[in-house]
């Protein structure tokens, strides 16, 4: 305990007993001074009027520095909530001007060529199937058949890829989660009466005085220097935490919520330009690779392997490799 705060029990037993406030209270430390001390004539004219005033203006001083701080921090937060509206926003106009462009652009020979071979090979092999089934083409199976047994009993996204629950809601892209937290009706609050703690694995929302809205382990790991939250109208309390791994969905968001289908999740399209650069390469692997798939091809990796067995053929044209089977 510092020397400001050792006599805070005292004067707020003190404070609590004057019914008028601050100025009744002042009144009984000046009548205090006046009657057991020397204090407004023991210095001289003018001397106790000069300490009041230092002293008052010691920690006017403070007060002031301490509001102003609290001035920065709030425009902060609400400068970087208009930073992620503001991308948000010029990513949707992006995503509609893509969805817009109905230009049409002429294709090369060596692209129509190859356009036309993929066509061939699905009608392939969709032929091959009807053929197995008899003539009679493959009905679809219901989306209810193809759910793993693990993921019987989880509840759908809502359309943010989160969750709704009664209490609050919470959406999510690859990279952050929004969480909005309704206040309940009957309380009219301001951003002091709140209990917002948000740690690397831990969150707790909520108002002083009253059991938490919020208050549990989050399923993964967040970066809390990029964390903001805000009210909204001094209704809402809105949150947004940026994941560690981008690369994964969260099925909930504290570890006592209903988890989702995150199989379900339908997340928007993105550009790969807006990837960094391993992050890129690694979706572009899977983009290649699955389309090879598709048509019957070999992956990236079953192509290395391919090239790796064609240049030693090369380098070895005296060995017979016609009666040998590569897997």
């Amino acid at each position: 305990m510092n020397s400001e705060e050792k006599f805070d029990g005292i004067l707020l037993a003190l404070a609590q007993q004057h019914e008028g406030g601050v100025k009744d209270l002042l009144d009984t430390l000046f009548s205090f001074l006046l009657r057991k001390t020397d204090f407004f004539v023991g210095g001289g004219p003018g001397a106790a009027r000069n300490m009041l005033l230092d002293t008052f203006q010691k920690y006017e001083n403070k007060a002031l520095d301490e509001q102003k701080k609290k001035e920065q921090e709030k425009e902060e937060m609400e400068r970087k909530r208009k930073e992620r509206i503001a991308r948000k926003r010029k990513e949707e106009e992006e995503k509609m001007d893509l969805d817009n462009d109905n230009r049409v652009t002429e294709l090369t020979d060596e692209e129509a060529a190859e356009l036309q071979r993929e066509m061939d090979e699905k009608a392939k092999v969709k032929e091959s199937k009807v053929q197995e089934n008899g003539g009679e083409e493959l009905p679809n199976k219901p989306a209810a058949e193809d759910e793993d047994e693990a993921d019987k009993g989880k509840i759908s996204p809502n359309a943010g890829n989160g969750c709704d629950l009664p209490n609050y809601k919470w959406t999510q892209t690859l990279s952050e989660l929004e969480l909005k937290v309704p206040i309940p009706a009957n309380f009219k609050v301001k951003a002091r009466d709140l209990v917002v703690n948000i740690e690397k694995k831990q969150l707790k929302v909520g108002l002083k005085g009253h059991t938490p809205i919020i208050d549990g382990e989050l399923e993964h790991q967040i970066k809390v220097e990029e964390c903001c939250w805000i009210m909204e109208d001094s209704k809402t309390i809105a949150i947004t935490m940026e994941k560690v791994n981008k690369m994964e969905w969260w099925s909930r968001l504290v570890m006592t919520d209903p988890e989702i289908n995150t199989k379900k999740v339908n997340p928007e399209p993105s550009k790969l330009s807006d990837l960094d650069g391993e992050t890129r390469g690694v979706v572009e692997k899977m983009m290649y690779d699955q389309r090879q798939k598709e048509l019957g091809l070999p992956t990236s990796e079953e192509q290395k392997k391919q090239d790796v067995l064609k240049k030693f053929m090369e380098a070895h044209p005296e060995m017979d490799f016609s009666k040998c089977k590569f897997s």
